[in-house]
């Protein structure tokens, strides 16, 4: 019995291996150039440990961007297409963006409501969503929040008179940026910039300090989502999910009880909200869906940004010095910021753009064929559910785009400059009908921020200065390993 156990063992796990050996061939036999794979890992062996996201893409890129339009990838188990090649990258996001609607990522609306938002969904509900939470982010609305913006900071400048000298500056830019779309988006005092432990910020450092799962898991769950929605695993703690709940069911019961109307996301999800189970429209739980989407983009992504560029404009005091001049320049003699203002700072839109080139917060972007797909120029056929990967962080370092990539150069950003570059070689916001619906937020926020700061601190390098910045490895998301401590010194002329 023992020895037809075993033969029954031994002949498993062979057929296993010829299944990986065949599935790790797949591009192979298509013809197309990868990297060796390694059974079960495919390409990312030392992801989550010795390796960040930007670590791998950099490697294939590095390998393959001389000699290949695009190429094989593995996740794990999960097979992509690596693309490099910037036209093909313009078919896919723009031109044949009905054949790559999709993002594929995961979601369990079943298990984890929360899920069921904007960034998440595919299909016919991420375009009912898309239509219809557009308006929210017009330039209308972006005049409408810009005084709220310019008051929360305000109370920033407060705090930082009472915390010179060394500082972390992302948790100080997560504080003001959680202020600013808690009141923005929920109509809500976060008050995160006097108390560090708000509830709030305590909720969004949750999220992204302290995931439910490990980073590989995370990663095989958006790699492979269909079984991670077999499995029923969720992607946020019950606390974080009952919290927002409770937070957005207050909030639509006070504004309902109290008529009160503010031209914000919560009033346009409002709106949204069904009547009732049969006709058109968001349930309460899409609506906190949405809210918690736009809560966690809006002060992660930014504060992230923020702390970046001011670490950028730390090491390069000239830059630094350059764009404290036109802030002072343009503000004039009464200080006054508004909304046209700040538009008219071309340096500090060339200083934001640089470090979205040397940041970029997503390491790649993803694509999900929905149907059939032959690439241009090619006898390669893609099926309906392929992944395709853009690597953001790769081609923004690509010493033929942008020379000596390490260097923060703002000058890269000047209007000839552009001209000179293909228009896919900047893809922080990624392009197309999938591109970021909350740039135009986003960017203000971040350069109401930094033209406060620059303009009544001076931010230098302390001995806690990480140089050069190593990312987190347990994050998709990039984001510094152990924060970005700076100097900061109230300029003697303010």
């Amino acid at each position: 019995m023992s020895v037809i156990l075993l033969l029954l063992v031994i002949s498993i796990i062979g057929l296993i291996f010829v299944w990986l050996h065949q599935h790790y061939g797949y591009w192979r036999r298509k013809g197309v150039a990868q990297e060796r794979p390694l059974y079960f890992l495919g390409h990312m062996k030392g992801f989550g440990r010795s390796l960040h996201w930007t670590d791998i893409n950099q490697r294939i890129y590095e390998k393959f961007s001389g000699t290949q339009r695009y190429c094989g990838f593995f996740t794990f188990l999960s097979k992509a297409l690596f693309v490099m090649d910037l036209d093909l990258i313009r078919h896919i996001m723009v031109s044949d963006f009905g054949s790559f609607a999709d993002r594929g990522l995961f979601h369990n609306v079943r298990d984890d409501p929360l899920t069921g938002n904007l960034l998440f969904l595919d299909g016919a509900e991420w375009r009912w969503l898309r239509q219809h939470l557009t308006p929210v982010f017009s330039s209308g609305k972006m005049k409408f929040m810009f005084p709220t913006m310019v008051e929360v900071s305000e109370k920033l400048i407060k705090v930082c008179q009472s915390q010179l000298g060394d500082m972390e500056a992302k948790d100080l830019c997560a504080r003001f940026t959680t202020d600013v779309i808690g009141s923005c988006a929920f109509g809500l005092e976060c008050n995160s910039l006097n108390d560090p432990d708000a509830l709030f910020r305590h909720m969004g450092r949750s999220v992204t300090e302290k995931p439910l799962h490990s980073g590989i898991v995370i990663a095989l769950m958006f790699a492979q989502p269909n079984w991670a929605r077999a499995l029923r695993l969720r992607l946020f703690r019950p606390e974080v999910s009952e919290f927002f709940l409770n937070t957005v069911s207050q909030t639509l019961e006070y504004r309902r009880r109290e008529h009160i109307q503010r031209p914000d996301l919560m009033q346009l999800l409002m709106e949204l909200k069904a009547e009732d189970k049969t006709s058109d429209g968001l349930s309460f739980e899409q609506i906190t869906a949405q809210a918690l989407m736009f809560f966690l983009a809006g002060f992660d992504t930014s504060s992230t940004t923020m702390s970046f560029c001011l670490y950028e404009l730390a090491l390069n005091p000239t830059v630094q010095e350059r764009l404290r001049q036109e802030i002072i320049k343009k503000l004039g003699s009464n200080q006054q910021l508004n909304y046209e203002i700040i538009q008219q700072m071309p340096y500090l839109d060339q200083v934001i753009s640089e470090t979205l080139r040397k940041y970029p917060i997503l390491p790649h972007l993803l694509r999900r064929s929905t149907k059939e797909y032959s690439i241009p120029d090619s006898g390669l056929k893609i099926k309906p559910g392929m992944r395709v990967m853009i690597p953001v962080h790769s081609i923004h370092h690509d010493p033929q785009l942008y020379p000596e990539p390490e260097v923060f150069d703002p000058s890269r950003f000047e209007p000839e400059e552009i001209r000179k570059r293909h228009p896919f070689a900047y893809l922080p916001f990624g392009e197309g009908p999938r591109a970021c619906i909350g740039e135009r937020f986003g960017k203000m926020q971040v350069k109401i921020g930094i033209i406060s700061l620059i303009r009544d601190f001076q931010f230098s390098k302390s001995e806690r200065t990480q140089i050069p910045l190593q990312f987190s490895k347990v994050n998709f998301l990039i984001g510094s390993e152990s924060g970005i401590h700076l100097k900061m010194e109230r300029l003697s002329n303010i």
